[in-house]
């Protein structure tokens, strides 16, 4: 008799979608996908939704509550492959998703931190990452979670065992091509892009059916190349030689390797490309398309829709890779249907996103000089005095003018990602007051080689910061408030419902701000710096805050005189989890 209630209780669990070792997991679906920027009791996407506003509804920590949130639980990331840790995590039905350095992938327990299962991609040797051996992050459809490794694979793994479903190249590590982004689901296909544009790799988005990992279609950013779709040619991108001399678009660079976003409401595709090959801009005279831009692709066909540049014949390194983030604006008493991107050139731009069309840019660091502005079209109206010489024209030629330009060429603002709050109808954005000495040297390219063609030394723009979180309003163009950090920022940023702003600190610590007033209202140290994107979720019943630690990135490899501002910091490299208990947030 007993056996047999246990059976009926077992039959009964199951129906009501429980096995006898616990919940059943659902799948992601496309519609929690689509929806996750509502949901609050999981986080299935990279940027809390495929718009990427990183913006939570939950409001249960606000500044009244925050000072009871207190750790749940850390995880270790474990060994010696420690080095930036930069993923923004993922959770769903309990479980949490993490990626870490050297290409590994974790699923942990989101209530007690234990680990479930880890993954370790077999690196060969030779890979050529060109700033950290990091990773950005996951993403979720239906029982599988995907990543890329630093040898340029992607891979589907089963959510539940972490064993491999598939393996796909991207491309050829040895001609410097690598992953670091976290991929994007939109309607049944994974979407991808490639980093290596230090390298004389040519950028390019793909999709690929994310049950078989085949490729859909293929398009490169750069002019003259060809894409392609459901494994034949379709159109080249642009013309050949139209904005590139002679073969450079050959080599033209444009790596797409931050990712993108998505508008579901357009269906439309957005995504940045890097810095055009060699940095040298004397070697490439013209444009150079589709470089240094912000592309919107049919996420169908790979077709492009519109491209807006936002440093043409770009000769600083100021990628254009940096998210761009949809939004409704209100403006004159209408609503546009907009986007923002804080670029690496200094400048926060917003654009029409049905067509491209520019609406404003305006300088969010200090004491830009590549540019004397921007014209009522959106292009950087230069000043020559501060381009950096061609080294043919110089005595000895291998050496050309060295100038001094404000921002450094990591950026007025780096990779890490920016946040829009529907609340505040501010953007808050993690940027850097930096310049350097640069100049132009000769080179050719070479496979697996550095292709830059340039020398540089960055320097601090102030004495007593570095660092500086910036809330925008994107409708004023206005900086409404500022939080100035001794140490340069390389974290991303969360904002929620609860009037508040989340980022993290070389210096080690995970903090707290008014979203409205810029006020720090809590902080807590991990004990290493924090260069990951905070995410917030509900679980059972309670607010939980969640964040990679661990310091590296490109600003210890890169960052000449600022890397000063950061010595001593300790690597590391674990998971931290804060909760806010019931009884706290009942008070």
């Amino acid at each position: 008799m007993r056996a047999r209630k246990e059976l009926l209780t077992a039959v009964s669990l199951a129906a009501l979608g429980f096995g006898l070792a616990g919940p059943a997991r659902a799948e992601v679906t496309e519609h929690d996908i689509l929806n996750d920027a509502k949901t609050t009791g999981d986080v299935v996407t990279y940027g809390l939704g495929p718009q990427a506003q990183r913006f939570s509804p939950l409001k249960t920590l606000n500044r009244d509550t925050i000072k009871g949130l207190v750790p749940a639980w850390s995880f270790s990331f474990g060994g010696e492959k420690q080095r930036g840790q930069e993923s923004q995590a993922l959770v769903k039905d309990g479980v949490l998703y993490v990626t870490g350095s050297y290409s590994r992938l974790y699923a942990i327990d989101a209530r007690t931190g234990e680990k479930k299962w880890e993954y370790n991609a077999r690196l060969p040797e030779g890979i050529l990452p060109c700033c950290d051996v990091v990773n950005r992050g996951a993403a979720l459809y239906k029982d599988k979670v995907y990543f890329g490794t630093l040898d340029a694979k992607l891979v589907a793994l089963d959510q539940k065992t972490g064993k491999v479903v598939w393996r796909k190249d991207i491309d050829d590590f040895k001609a410097g091509y690598s992953y670091t982004a976290a991929p994007m689901i939109v309607k049944g296909k994974i979407i991808t892009g490639v980093s290596g544009g230090e390298f004389g790799v040519v950028g390019r988005v793909e999709a690929r059916d994310a049950e078989t990992g085949e490729i859909v279609w293929k398009r490169p950013v750069i002019e003259g190349h060809m894409g392609e779709l459901n494994g034949k040619p379709s159109t080249m991108t642009g013309k050949v030689n139209e904005s590139w001399p002679g073969d450079t678009w050959k080599f033209g660079g444009g790596a797409t390797w931050l990712g993108g976003t998505y508008d579901p409401e357009l269906n439309l595709i957005y995504f940045g490309t890097g810095n055009p090959g060699p940095w040298n801009s004397a070697l490439r005279p013209g444009d150079n398309k589709w470089s240094a831009s912000r592309l919107a692709i049919n996420p169908d066909t790979g077709e492009i829709v519109w491209g807006f540049q936002t440093t043409p014949h770009d000769g600083w390194d100021y990628d254009g890779v940096n998210e761009f983030v949809p939004f409704d604006m209100q403006k004159d008493g209408k609503v546009v249907k907009a986007g923002a991107t804080a670029d690496r050139n200094g400048f926060f731009y917003v654009l029409d996103r049905t067509n491209g069309s520019f609406l404003s840019a305006t300088p969010f660091v200090s004491n830009i000089n590549w540019a004397k502005g921007i014209d009522e079209k959106g292009r950087p109206i230069y000043d020559d005095a501060n381009r950096p010489g061609d080294p043919a024209k110089s005595e000895d030629g291998k050496k050309g003018k060295s100038v001094y330009a404000t921002p450094g060429f990591l950026g007025g603002k780096n990779w890490n990602p920016i946040a829009y709050s529907p609340d505040t109808k501010l953007f808050y954005v993690p940027s850097n007051e930096w310049g350097m000495d640069i100049w132009n040297e000769p080179v050719n390219y070479k496979k697996g080689a550095a292709y830059l063609g340039a020398g540089f030394t960055i320097k601090p723009t102030f004495e007593d910061h570095i660092g500086s979180l910036k809330a925008i309003d994107p409708a004023t163009k206005k900086v409404v408030w500022e939080y100035k950090n001794k140490a340069p920022l390389w974290a991303g940023v969360l904002t929620t419902a609860g009037n508040l702003v989340f980022t993290g600190t070389p210096e080690g610590f995970l903090k707290a701000f008014d979203a409205k007033t810029g006020e720090e209202v809590w902080k807590f140290q991990v004990g290493t710096g924090v260069v990951a994107s905070p995410i917030t979720w509900e679980q059972d019943g309670e607010q939980w805050i969640g964040v990679a630690a661990g310091w590296g990135g490109a600003v210890p490899l890169w960052g000449g005189e600022v890397a000063k501002a950061t010595t001593g910091i300790n690597q590391g490299g674990s998971f931290w989890a804060f909760r806010l208990p019931k009884t706290v947030a009942a008070r």
